[in-house]
């Protein structure tokens, strides 16, 4: 325990905070990677705990929906187009074909139906955003939210450093693994990590994709509604997305290139601060509280929805 004056007051800080807030400004150097800012959170969470875990979930949604609209600060709108109308066919079939197969597993494992459609949703479009989501319009439990969402963030934590490893394994292109990523892993801000780290291009690509893919929320919530007769419900509208729209458009027309770097340098550390407070949520409470047979639906479907999307990406843009 230590103690600080401030404005005359005595402030106590705790060993624990102050480890904490060490390794947060590690993660503000060039030398700390997503993937890297991801593995010291989950260590703070198993071996020290999270001293301001009730602030974490909504730092992480603004810091990580500021730095997605950074990094349009980087990307061609033209560019996004082409990428985005390549994307569309493959974001209508998996996120139909996941839907399906999360119904129908589901019912084979017995998962209460709600947690189950909650995964079914945060697979097939986009994390925990989609769960947030949805989750009003079904009316779920603290439970069914807490479940649903360590599910997803379990498996986007392995999505982070299994996807790079395995696109460099195949000699996939940056088109590929970009449009790969944006589809078959559940979080934003492990798709934009994971294709950072495997380059620019997949980068640009992977984000439009997922975004474009993040606005399948509002068809979604409409027919969860329906299935569920929990009637009209207010839609959430992730706004975020115009604001990265409005970014691209700006870096493609407006000649701002110092600034512009800046932005997205800015952003990068933005994401990997993000992942940071990500893997420190995760504690073993969290890890403990997903259960089995929820973990094994959420794995079932991830590992359908990457082969399959891995395998039509890879015929598809030969």
């Amino acid at each position: 325990m230590n103690t600080i004056q401030h404005n005359g007051k005595t402030v106590r800080i705790t060993t624990r905070e102050v480890i904490f807030v060490i390794a947060l400004t590690a993660c503000l150097t060039p030398w700390v990677s997503p993937p890297v800012a991801l593995v010291i959170g989950l260590v703070i969470a198993q071996f020290i705990g999270h001293p301001f875990l009730h602030l974490n979930h909504k730092a992480t949604h603004i810091l990580l929906q500021v730095s997605v609209v950074g990094l349009g600060f980087g990307m061609n709108i033209q560019s996004a187009v082409k990428a985005g109308s390549e994307g569309f066919l493959f974001t209508v079939a998996s996120i139909t074909g996941t839907l399906v197969i999360g119904y129908i597993a589901g019912k084979l494992l017995k998962i209460e139906s709600k947690t189950s459609h909650l995964i079914s949703c945060g697979t097939a479009i986009c994390g925990g955003s989609a769960i947030a989501a949805i989750s009003p319009v079904i009316r779920a439990e603290e439970k069914q939210l807490s479940v649903a969402l360590g599910t997803v963030f379990i498996l986007n934590s392995a999505a982070l450093f299994l996807f790079p490893f395995v696109g460099h394994l195949l000699h996939m292109t940056q088109t590929q693994f970009g449009l790969w990523s944006a589809i078959a892993i559940h979080d934003t801000s492990s798709v934009v990590g994971a294709a950072s780290k495997y380059g620019p291009e997949a980068l640009e690509i992977a984000t439009t994709v997922k975004l474009a893919r993040a606005l399948w929320i509002i068809p979604v919530v409409l027919l969860t509604a329906f299935c569920f007769k929990t009637g009209k419900q207010k839609v959430k509208v992730p706004y975020f997305i115009g604001l990265f729209i409005l970014a691209m458009i700006i870096h493609t027309y407006i000649p701002m290139q110092p600034v512009s770097d800046v932005i997205v340098n800015v952003a990068k550390t933005g994401l990997t601060l993000t992942l940071f407070l990500i893997g420190a949520g995760l504690s073993a409470a969290v890890l403990r509280g997903v259960g089995i047979k929820p973990l094994i639906q959420g794995l079932l479907l991830w590992m359908i929805i990457s082969g399959a999307a891995l395998w039509a990406v890879l015929q598809l843009t030969k």
